[in-house]
């Protein structure tokens, strides 16, 4: 067990291509509620990064010793700042590789959330409605699940 030790390249068996993190990722949708609409948290992905210039959540690697909420909560504060006390998980999706997983951890949030403007990693950070997500360049893997994604977020919502 080490810190910081998922740091690295894995080759996917399942789609041909490679992906970040030894022991798979794990990213935080945060749904932010106090808004006229519920909107979530998207993170330009710097240039430099992998998919940079594309839109996604914060996350990253998990470390051996992370379980999947602790690494994209972990993530999403050095990416962005959040305040971690004012996160409450509601589900996690797993995107399964076959020898890789990407965690989605879905967690609301009440106010913004947001303690920095974000780090190195993210060239900007924006709070977006639900339904405009689509219309934004998506990173491949969130273009990918978004369909499940925006199913789960809607389950999770409060009914009126």
């Amino acid at each position: 067990m080490g810190f910081r030790d998922g740091d690295g390249w894995v080759f996917c068996q399942r789609c041909q291509s490679r992906h970040w993190g030894l022991y798979g990722a794990a990213g935080l949708l945060m749904v932010r509620l106090d808004l006229e609409t519920p909107r979530v948290l998207l993170q330009l992905r710097a240039a430099w990064t992998h998919g940079g210039g594309t839109w996604a959540i914060p996350g990253g690697a998990l470390d051996s010793h992370e379980d999947p909420i602790t690494a994209a909560v972990r993530e999403a504060w050095e990416e962005v700042g959040i305040d971690v006390e004012a996160v409450t998980v509601k589900d996690v999706y797993r995107d399964d590789h076959v020898n890789w997983n990407y965690f989605t951890v879905i967690a609301h949030v009440s106010g913004d959330v947001i303690v920095s403007e974000g780090n190195y990693e993210s060239e900007e950070i924006e709070w977006v409605a639900l339904d405009a997500v689509d219309s934004y360049p998506l990173h491949p893997g969130m273009r990918g699940t978004w369909p499940q994604l925006r199913d789960l977020v809607s389950a999770t919502l409060p009914t009126s």
